[in-house]
């Protein structure tokens, strides 16, 4: 046994032995003995995919169609850019929901947060805190307190305000009773409307005999011109803070068979609703609010390419009435254009 186990060992050995002096072409190779693979040029697969901008966009309500269409023109804008992605959020017009929005956009966090807020104190902290921990924040359309953000684009609510009371002391020629159905008031745009309008009929002898805060939704605004009418024999005019308001009130007044006897006036100016209720017959003017989309997507582009922009851009607007809303309306650069629009000069 001891004999068959040492030849059995000597075999071994010359297989090996024998192995060894074979040619490296018939040795077999071992993977860690293999030679690099020679560059032949560009491998066939795909490069990393380039970092995409992420921009978080807080709207505060979807219940309102000039805020849907806001959200649409900024995926619109944003779809010819391939290295930014928005992420949409609606608040169901809840301001602690909001808050709750902007809160998680800044722990994500994003590259660059949009804001179009419901109110301006509430939410301005989480804002300011956005802003202060490095992320650039574009307030759009409200503005908040303070100056704790990147920038703030919207139109100017104010001459909007004042051209809508100049129009329509005009209109009237100095005199009359009048409904305002006022947007939101504890919204900086609200404020801002009816300061405005105040300010445009000043010198004259409107009285605004019935007020209400409809809070931006058409629903509010009929209920509250039912009561208008059953307390009011005689009303020369409606302005309603948007279309919205001032087309609830008109189907309230046409309810009541009283639709002829004044006129209404609204803001926001979308093609499908503000100008084409001038275009029927139900209002009798209606000022561009531009959404600011387009403008918000452009200004993002800036800021995450490291760019400075402006504290404050101001979209135009325009007035349209049954005389020019074929022709797109009529530019407005100072309050007294409204007037001109009705006298001409």
């Amino acid at each position: 046994m001891k004999r068959l186990t040492a030849l059995l060992g000597l075999t071994t050995l010359a297989c090996f032995t024998l192995a060894a002096g074979c040619s490296k072409a018939e040795a077999p190779a071992r993977p860690e003995a293999l030679a690099p693979t020679p560059d032949t040029g560009p491998s066939d697969a795909s490069p990393p995919a380039a970092k995409k901008w992420t921009i978080g966009m807080s709207q505060c309500n979807l219940g309102e169609p000039w805020r849907v269409q806001m959200n649409a023109d900024i995926a619109q804008a944003a779809a010819t850019h391939p290295k930014i992605e928005v992420v949409f959020k609606d608040a169901q017009n809840d301001t602690l929901k909001q808050r709750s929005h902007i809160e998680e956009f800044a722990s994500q966090p994003v590259d660059l947060l949009i804001v179009s807020p419901k109110e301006a104190a509430p939410l301005t902290p989480p804002i300011a805190a956005a802003y202060k921990a490095g992320i650039p924040v574009i307030v759009l359309d409200r503005a908040v307190l303070g100056e704790d953000y990147t920038v703030f684009i919207g139109a100017d609510n104010k001459l909007i305000g004042e051209a809508a009371g100049r129009w329509l002391a005009a209109k009237l020629g100095g005199q009359g009773k009048i409904v305002e159905l006022k947007g939101l008031m504890t919204s900086i745009p609200g404020q801002d409307r009816n300061s405005g309008f105040r300010k445009g009929l000043e010198g004259t002898q409107i009285e605004v005999l019935f007020e209400a805060d409809m809070q931006w939704l058409e629903p509010n605004a009929r209920k509250e011109m039912e009561s208008a009418l059953a307390r009011f024999d005689h009303i020369d005019a409606v302005y309603g803070h948007n279309d919205p308001g001032a087309h609830g009130a008109w189907l309230a007044a046409k309810a009541a068979g009283r639709e002829k006897e004044m006129l209404f006036v609204g803001i926001d100016a979308l093609p499908h609703e503000g100008q084409a209720y001038v275009d029927q017959g139900i209002l009798s003017a209606t000022f561009l609010y531009p959404t600011g989309g387009v403008e918000a997507i452009d200004t993002a582009l800036k800021l995450l390419a490291g760019e400075t922009v402006s504290k404050k851009i101001v979209v135009p607007t325009k007035i349209f009435t049954p005389e020019n809303v074929k022709t797109g309306g009529a530019p407005l650069n100072e309050p007294q254009d409204a007037a001109r629009a009705v006298t001409g000069t």
